[in-house]
């Protein structure tokens, strides 16, 4: 959509900048986990179904969805248990068979199982140290210490008509400068198919979020002007300015979410540095200098 692609950036408003500052760690995502498994939580490990006599719990639904993650987000969230009770039911008659036919006795299969037994042990341990990081108080002095960098950005609120040539968006700036309102002259000139039938309304913006042009000239002219044509990319458009204001910070409870998941993973890659600390990985795969 032409809207879209205007704006440069698709982050919130009100946002963007705290996020900036939020995300200078980059954090190996396998560290990333659940908050806990399911033998920590307070889920009834009560059997809710059976197959062929295998018993399937609530808490092994739990365990189930944790370890699909994004997958099992992509199932709607109402068919989502009987999705967990079905997986669960092929996973356990498969290893069922599995077991019969003597796959655990492998070689193999034990070396497979210490890889991952290792992997969940470090995992939930860096789950578990990681989680008192995002405190109550930790996460308020770090938003109010962001709080403390951050300039009011200047913003406006703007309409606009999108029109494919010059002489049209000439003949639109003609007949809002003669009186006509320019929400109705949007709503039935603009090419825009998402402002346009608003009036032309791109709600507030700072300049940065549009293409150069059209940022440049908005921030140019006064509340209440409207500006001559401007072309960009996308054709050539008559913009009004209505509203100009420093951009609101946002929220601590707006960005509260934000800023926990910050602090854990933060926590993760600190617990993850500290362990290996000054140990020295000795490399026998290589010849020695």
């Amino acid at each position: 959509m032409i809207r879209s692609g205007l704006r440069r950036f698709s982050a919130p408003q009100g946002r963007g900048s705290l996020f900036a500052l939020l995300a200078g760690v980059a954090i190996c995502a396998s560290l990333i986990g659940s908050a806990a498994l399911a033998q920590d939580s307070k889920v009834d490990n009560k059997v809710v179904a059976k197959i062929d006599g295998i018993e399937i719990t609530e808490q092994e639904i739990v365990l189930a969805g944790e370890d699909l993650g994004e997958r099992i987000t992509q199932v709607p969230a109402a068919q989502r248990r009987d999705y967990l009770i079905g997986y669960l039911a092929d996973l356990k008659i498969g290893a069922r068979a599995a077991e019969r036919a003597k796959i655990g006795e492998a070689p193999e299969f034990a070396l497979r199982m210490a890889y991952f037994r290792q992997k969940v042990l470090m995992d939930e341990f860096i789950s578990r140290q990681s989680r008192a990081a995002a405190s109550p108080e930790a996460a308020r002095k770090l938003y109010d210490d962001t709080m403390k960098t951050m300039k009011p950005e200047e913003e406006v609120r703007a309409r606009h008509i999108l029109v494919e040539k010059e002489d049209e968006a000439k003949a639109a700036l003609a007949r809002v400068r003669k009186g006509e309102d320019f929400a109705k002259v949007a709503a039935e000139l603009s090419r825009d198919p998402g402002s346009g039938k608003e009036g032309g309304d791109l709600g507030y913006f700072t300049q940065d979020r549009m293409v150069p042009q059209f940022g440049a000239m908005a921030f140019q002219i006064k509340p209440g002007e409207i500006s001559e044509p401007v072309q960009t990319q996308f054709g050539w458009h008559v913009i009004k300015v209505e509203d100009k204001r420093a951009k609101p910070l946002p929220k601590f409870e707006d960005v509260k979410g934000e800023i926990e998941t910050y602090l854990v993973r933060k926590a993760q890659q600190d617990i993850v540095m500290g362990l290996r600390g000054d140990l020295k990985l000795e490399r026998l795969d290589q010849p020695k200098p």
